[in-house]
């Protein structure tokens, strides 16, 4: 497609947006109308949203837009999932400058699109208006199947904390693009675009999950959410984390001890729960802690000490380490 967005026109790129599109069973009214309209079989219905801008969450020289498009509905959709519900569709609202290429939110729906699609989900609507920089707002729904949601906050003493999906490696991949370099590919690729394992989250809640979320803002941080949801303390075990080599050679390569990347990174979208200790895990799931009573105030430590190194804050002095 040549010429800009805004030789394009409005509609124009509306139209080219939506001819892009698949369905799915639970869309019954997808884009072209005042509004989508999802089937809701279990009449509860789980929301999320979401906004990636450039220059804080994406960079074009880093990203092409269909890895934009992959990485903001993955992050989307794995909330959905972190809540036992099984991702059905996606909203979109799109800011970009006239002067755009119109390839680029073409491709960023062909991104969106085949992201659904591995979850079951797919994009049925949304917004696009002009603005100075791209912003992609991304709501997500989701059905809960019969499950009741499993939040933050019922996780117990003696509960195994367990993950499943990778940890650390999105981290790492923005550690080696941050010096210039494009390998190893895999970590690379693992920033540019997550790999949510969707299926466990609603599998997670039928195993009897007490509590759940996803790995966004690092797994020290995120649990740390379950932690104070759950008023108890949450305890690692650093040996438990596997470490692959690739990971432990970039961090010796930039001077970086791995398991910051794995503790406080975030944007794999890794699935982390808490479940009774008699549940037969399967083995995607990794046991790696274990819920206690708080000694104090609620926490998550490692090998029993506190972890003082941060997460991921919007607001902290990380927020420009894109």
């Amino acid at each position: 497609m040549k010429g800009t967005v805004g030789e394009l026109g409005e509609f124009g790129l509306i139209r080219e947006l939506t001819s892009r599109l698949t369905s799915t069973p639970a869309v019954r009214i997808g884009p072209g109308d005042d509004a989508a309209v999802v089937t809701a079989p279990d009449r509860r219905v789980v929301a999320s949203t979401d906004v990636l801008l450039e220059g804080r969450h994406f960079r074009r020289d880093w990203s092409t837009a269909y890895d934009v498009g992959r990485k903001a509905a993955a992050q989307n959709l794995a909330d959905i999932a972190a809540m036992g519900a099984v991702p059905t569709a996606i909203l979109l609202g799109l800011v970009v400058p006239a002067e755009l290429p119109a390839t680029w939110p073409t491709e960023l729906m062909d991104g969106l699109r085949d992201e659904c699609q591995v979850a079951g989900a797919a994009v049925v609507g949304g917004d696009v208006v002009r603005g100075d920089t791209i912003t992609v707002a991304i709501t997500a729904l989701g059905d809960l199947r019969n499950q009741e949601p499993v939040t933050r906050a019922g996780a117990q003493p003696g509960d195994v904390v367990a993950v499943t999906g990778w940890l650390g490696w999105s981290a790492a991949g923005h550690a080696v693009l941050s010096r210039g370099f494009r390998s190893p590919r895999a970590f690379v690729e693992a920033h540019r675009r997550p790999e949510p394992p969707y299926h466990a989250g609603p599998a997670a809640a039928g195993l009897g999950a007490t509590a759940m979320t996803d790995v966004s803002d690092g797994l020290v941080a995120d649990l740390g959410h379950i932690a104070e949801a759950s008023k108890v303390r949450i305890d690692l075990r650093s040996a438990a984390i596997d470490i692959p080599t690739q990971m432990s050679d970039i961090g010796t390569a930039v001077g970086v001890d791995p398991m910051q990347w794995v503790l406080n990174g975030g944007e794999d979208h890794a699935i982390v729960a808490t479940f009774p200790p008699d549940v037969k895990l399967p083995a995607r799931w990794k046991v790696i802690g274990e819920v206690l009573h708080p000694s104090a105030l609620p926490q998550v430590t490692v090998d029993g000490a506190p972890w003082l190194k941060a997460g991921w804050d919007h607001f902290g002095d990380n927020a420009d380490a894109e």
